[in-house]
């Protein structure tokens, strides 16, 4: 390897931002399927402006800033609905909104502490 060509490889980019992966954008439906497709603490992401297309309607620049409370809040129910309950990352320099799948939920506490059936 030629002194060249090991400093292109040293900043040469890498695989790119992360390996998650890519749900689909194209309507709320679509992402929902995709979200459900994951499993417990795994990531994937949507675009920005895909993201701002479903949830948001601001501006690009503006959407789901300081003043876009409607998108945050859209964008948010819709992450917690129980199908596909995720956690929110907002990437703005990757142009990326991850989406984490949280592990399912267990039984309830209120069916743990009830007390067993009894026999008759």
């Amino acid at each position: 390897m030629s002194v060249w060509d090991f400093v292109k490889a040293i900043f040469a980019p890498g695989p790119g931002p992360s390996d998650a992966a890519r749900l689909d954008g194209m309507s709320e439906g679509a992402l929902s399927r995709s979200l459900s497709k994951l499993h417990s603490e795994e990531r994937g992401w949507i675009t920005i402006s895909e993201a701002r297309a479903l949830f948001s309607r601001m501006d690009r620049q503006y959407a789901f800033g300081e003043m876009d409370e409607e998108g945050r809040r859209r964008i948010e129910s819709f992450a917690a609905e129980s199908d596909h309950t995720s956690r929110l990352e907002f990437m703005p320099v990757e142009g990326r909104v991850y989406f984490v799948r949280k592990a399912a939920a267990g039984p309830s506490q209120a069916i743990l502490d009830s007390p067993p059936p009894t026999s008759i």
